[in-house]
């Protein structure tokens, strides 16, 4: 066989043997790309995302889509062909797998993670519009989930409202860890709590639940690193009454970054005018209950999303300011919101078209 022609072969065989590698070895990344957006002022699978009974609503107009990303799964592992696909391509991201799903943690645990995160995201929004509306919402803090095999498990439940420890009265979900934690592992500690059943039963009557019942627990030493403190295994929570409801249809959708979004859609419900003023604006970033803003992760993929839905104006967490104006889509505007109150002031600026006002994202932040 001339040279020439054995060089050939032999570099084909190569490059064949290199594709092969390229498929079947799979690398410790996984991959991020543009997720749906869905109006909050819309419809969703043939029904109204936001749907509010019992107070007075406004016509809507415009669009306040919230923003999602798409994420290879806990238990897939991209090869190295992808993954290369992936650096190259515009519309996705490669990161470490172990930055979506560390410690190991299973497609399972995630799910329910991010259902949880929705969920709260869900409460806070709806708390958050109503308290920019001054309509007052009556909280307190609850058992949120029972770690099994813990002290707490079979003496606590989730939803059980806590009152007081050790006599000390629990105002906010810090107050619980701060109380228990002034025990030393294996001193007792003592919950004042009313009954997830009791405050179910209350709530539906529209009536105060006033009985309460005191549950003894024996504390555990923490397994985490540094010093051992007193634990009972519990992670605690907020709780809410709202004067009507207020209902988000939306499935198939988790994490806790469409929270601003939801507040504003509600906001816009239950006011007169429009907040868009018809435009179609996007945004993305959690909220808490008192209408702060924070950030989220896949930023630079959600401005794509809303971009290729038509989006104009994006409002953005002003900690993600500075990744999304690294490579923003042609043709869409970045606004830096850390409140609630920053987003509804931006939106009067986005309705009159005094869009000079806007504060920009840049690349300082």
């Amino acid at each position: 066989m001339p040279r020439r022609t054995a060089t050939m072969l032999a570099s084909t065989l190569m490059l064949i043997a290199l594709l092969c590698a390229g498929v079947l070895i799979p690398v410790p990344y996984s991959e991020m790309s543009p997720g749906p957006t869905v109006n909050t002022l819309g419809q969703h699978d043939g029904e109204p995302v936001l749907q509010i009974s019992g107070r007075r609503t406004y016509p809507t107009d415009g669009h306040l889509n919230m923003t999602t990303v798409r994420v290879t799964s806990a238990d897939y592992r991209i090869n190295l062909v992808e993954a290369v696909y992936g650096w190259l391509a515009h519309d996705s991201k490669i990161v470490p797998h172990d930055t979506l799903y560390p410690d190991g943690k299973t497609e399972e645990q995630s799910t329910q993670e991010n259902a949880e995160e929705f969920s709260q995201s869900q409460e806070s929004a709806k708390v958050a519009a109503l308290k920019e509306l001054g309509v007052p919402v009556k909280s307190w803090v609850i058992v949120s989930t029972v770690v099994k095999g813990s002290p707490a498990e079979g003496r606590l439940h989730a939803g059980d409202v806590i009152k007081a420890v050790d006599g000390a009265a629990v105002k906010q979900p810090a107050d619980v860890a701060k109380l228990v934690t002034k025990h030393e592992p294996g001193q007792k500690t003592v919950f004042t709590v009313v009954p997830a059943k009791e405050q179910e039963a209350a709530e539906k009557a529209h009536r105060t639940a006033t009985r309460t019942q005191k549950v003894t627990i024996t504390t555990a030493a923490s397994d985490d690193s540094g010093a051992k403190r007193a634990i009972v295994g519990i992670s605690a929570g907020t709780d809410h009454t709202f004067p009507f409801t207020i209902d988000i249809k939306l499935a198939d959708v988790g994490g806790p970054s469409a929270g601003l979004m939801f507040a504003l859609g509600i906001y816009d419900k239950l006011t007169p005018g429009n907040l868009t003023g018809g435009r179609f604006v996007a945004g993305t970033g959690t909220i808490d209950d008192n209408g702060k803003v924070g950030p989220i992760g896949g930023v630079e993929m959600k401005t794509v999303g809303a971009r290729n839905k038509g989006a104009q104006y994006f409002l953005t967490p002003a900690d993600n300011c500075a990744a999304a104006a690294e490579d923003t889509p042609g043709g869409l505007t970045l606004v830096k919101v850390k409140t609630i109150g920053d987003a509804l002031d931006a939106l009067k600026d986005i309705s009159s078209g005094n869009t000079a006002a806007l504060p920009k994202c840049t690349a300082k932040g």
